[in-house]
């Protein structure tokens, strides 16, 4: 295990400086500015920003102490609404990293509890116990928000890989998702507390978005593969995305590691590369719509792959698959499927 924590410290470190674009500045771009980049947000239809004012409730995150779970909830809600579990990337403990995503999820009318754990923290185990007991603390203590029988987890990095134990062990143990349920995973980290068993489990309505990043250096395609082509769901009810960078007005949109975030360039690739997205799979996972559906799981439909454009010049188009391969060699990532620290190594081939 020492192997891992010394590769997550330098990740750390690359991250803290890291940005999509030229500019290498690492604070919060202020959300209420344009986005970065010619292309601007969705004025309609999914990936617009929703009418609700976003409200937050905050309580002593008890396995990590200093610091806060944090609830973003759409203000004056007179009910409890579908929730989003996020669980956060090495070093993106800090809620600002990632605001832009909360927020849009709020706007739109939904919840979604963040969980800090401690990068630095030996124990894989206990950074999972963290983001767990701060999830169901904050299902137990606000039923009034957050509506357990519509629920999605979310993540990114090693909070991508960790989204799958956590969710299987809410739907199974919890009963959280009766009447809907997704995963969306960004660049997935080592997938463990799974076992083939379970990932072959999942109950019969789980949808699931997975998301790689062609510019990734950090964590091998191979894992997102591994769980994609595993668990436990029709290929009619889950997608697979290859994002690719472009280039438009002289604008590069980057397809790196920290797609999405509002720390560094916070650009149309957030809004149409993953919150359109998002935003359909919520109405279909939740709501039943079938445009919902056409636009997040579309199996490469027009609505899903076609990505904006500005004075003639447009973004690649997502790749979208049910049977992805990778396109790189192990060895151009940090943290490789053949690793012995993968639990589920021997699915590397």
């Amino acid at each position: 295990m020492k192997s891992i924590f010394f590769k997550m410290s330098f990740l750390l470190l690359l991250l803290s400086g890291c940005s999509k674009n030229s500019d290498s500045s690492t604070d919060p771009v202020p959300l209420d500015d344009d986005l970065a980049g010619p292309i601007s947000r969705p004025s309609s239809g999914y990936g617009a920003d929703g009418t609700y004012k976003v409200a937050e409730i905050s309580f002593p995150n008890t396995e990590y102490p200093g610091t806060q779970v944090t609830i973003f909830y759409p203000e004056g809600t007179a009910v409890a609404r579908p929730t989003i579990f996020y669980s956060h990337p090495y070093g993106g403990e800090d809620k600002e990293y990632n605001r832009g995503l909360f927020e849009f999820i709020a706007k739109k009318g939904y919840v979604v509890v963040f969980v800090p754990y401690p990068t630095t923290d030996i124990s894989i185990d206990h950074r999972y116990l963290t983001l767990w007991t701060g999830f169901t603390k904050a299902a137990a203590d606000y039923p009034n928000i957050i509506d357990t029988k519509k629920v999605g987890f979310m993540g990114h990095s090693f909070g991508g890989g960790a989204s799958i134990g956590l969710s299987y062990k809410a739907f199974t143990e919890k009963g959280w998702g009766q009447d809907g349920r997704f995963l969306f995973t960004m660049a997935p980290w080592y997938s463990y507390q799974i076992t083939p068993a379970q990932l072959g489990s999942f109950p019969a309505n789980t949808r699931m978005i997975t998301q790689v990043y062609d510019e990734d250096v950090y964590n091998d395609h191979r894992l997102a593969i591994d769980i994609f082509k595993n668990i436990n769901i029709s290929d009619s009810e889950k997608d697979y995305y290859y994002l690719k960078p472009s280039t438009v007005a002289g604008y590069k949109y980057s397809t790196e590691h920290n797609l999405p975030n509002s720390r560094s360039a916070y650009d149309a690739y957030d809004y149409y590369g993953v919150y359109r997205l998002l935003d359909a799979l919520i109405d279909y996972s939740f709501n039943g719509s079938p445009a919902g559906k056409n636009v997040a799981l579309g199996n490469g439909s027009t609505e899903q792959v076609s990505m904006p454009g500005y004075n003639g010049q447009s973004m690649a188009p997502l790749e979208v698959t049910d049977n992805p391969s990778p396109k790189y060699d192990p060895g151009k990532y940090l943290f490789p499927c053949n690793s012995p620290d993968n639990p589920r190594i021997s699915n590397c081939n």
